[in-house]
């Protein structure tokens, strides 16, 4: 048996609740993982607050769609994508119904996890660090570009201005005042958001925008790249589903008329773990909360504005 958090009801971060699960034998091409960590999404907010539908033969519902731990068992035939899976192995994966003690994944998600990568770090990086690396390759960011990341200070944001820079490009990065130190400590030069954005990044790129990233989906953001981004092909939102389908512009995840991009954020992982382990790749974890405590860490994060990824400790 393992300690899971579930939805018991459609609605907000309180209807949360631990239940007791049963873990069964893994299966072929399956292993159990013993969770050390596990990764807060969004969208697993979305999942039971009703956006999705309120289908009552759905509930309990489980939530965590990541995780890092140590695998405890291995079912017939557990190859992963690099190479075989063992007991004993620290791992991370994505899998569904990470929010517990313990939990069944594919042995194809799973993959090892670096020694001087920590739990949450591990647990945190698969589902943003994904999402960042398909709208690099999405995109077409490469050496010489010059791109602007809209909310470069967030989860994804950060890590693909990130990214970008490695890729070779020159970045210019949205984020409140606060935060324009750390993005300066990635190589991005930030700029502050509001009135007046699109002149601002004008001065600071005399010779275009090449691409755009947006990762918060406002008005602001959108017509800002518009405006200054010739080819649509080449700006891409993870958020403003309703305002691709009227501008021509890519849509990536899981909305509307986007792009899921599965096997680029599948493989994103041989990107993104090297540089993490050895300290090229910055991943800020805002904050950590007990399994019991599900609830408050939904909480924290629903406005958007955590600053990092929020991880749960079972």
């Amino acid at each position: 048996m393992a300690t899971a958090v579930a939805a018991t009801s459609y609605g907000g971060p309180e209807v949360l609740s631990l239940i007791d699960v049963e873990v069964p034998e893994p299966g072929p091409g399956e292993v159990t993982i013993a969770v050390r960590a596990a990764g807060v999404n969004p969208f697993d907010y979305k999942v039971y607050s009703g956006a999705f539908g309120t289908d009552p033969s759905k509930l309990p519902l489980r939530l965590g769609l990541e995780v890092s731990g140590v695998v405890t068992a291995v079912g017939p035939d557990a190859q992963g994508p690099a190479g075989p899976i063992a007991v004993g192995d620290e791992v991370i994966a994505q899998v569904s119904g990470g929010y517990a003690t313990a939990v069944n994944a594919r042995a194809q998600s799973v993959v090892p996890k670096p020694a001087d990568v920590d739990w949450k770090q591990g647990a945190g990086v698969l589902s943003v660090g994904g999402t960042a690396v398909h709208m690099l390759v999405a995109t077409g960011v490469g050496p010489g570009d010059t791109v602007l990341v809209h909310g470069a200070a967030g989860s994804v944001g950060a890590l693909a201005a990130q990214l970008a820079v490695q890729r070779g490009a020159t970045v210019i990065g949205t984020a409140s005042a606060s935060r324009h130190e750390r993005l300066r400590s990635y190589g991005v030069e930030p700029v502050e958001y509001g009135p007046g954005l699109a002149d601002r990044v004008k001065t600071l790129a005399p010779n275009g925008i090449d691409a755009a990233l947006d990762t918060v989906g406002t008005d602001e953001a959108v017509d800002v790249s518009l405006e200054l981004v010739a080819d649509r092909s080449r700006i891409a939102s993870i958020v403003a589903f309703g305002r691709a389908a009227t501008d021509g512009f890519k849509v990536l995840g899981m909305g509307p008329g986007a792009d899921p991009g599965t096997e680029i954020r599948g493989n994103a992982w041989r990107e993104l773990l090297e540089p993490l382990a050895t300290g090229k790749l910055d991943l800020v974890i805002a904050k950590t909360f007990p399994l019991a405590e599900a609830s408050a860490a939904h909480e924290f994060v629903r406005d958007g504005h955590a600053g990092g990824k929020v991880i749960l400790l079972p």
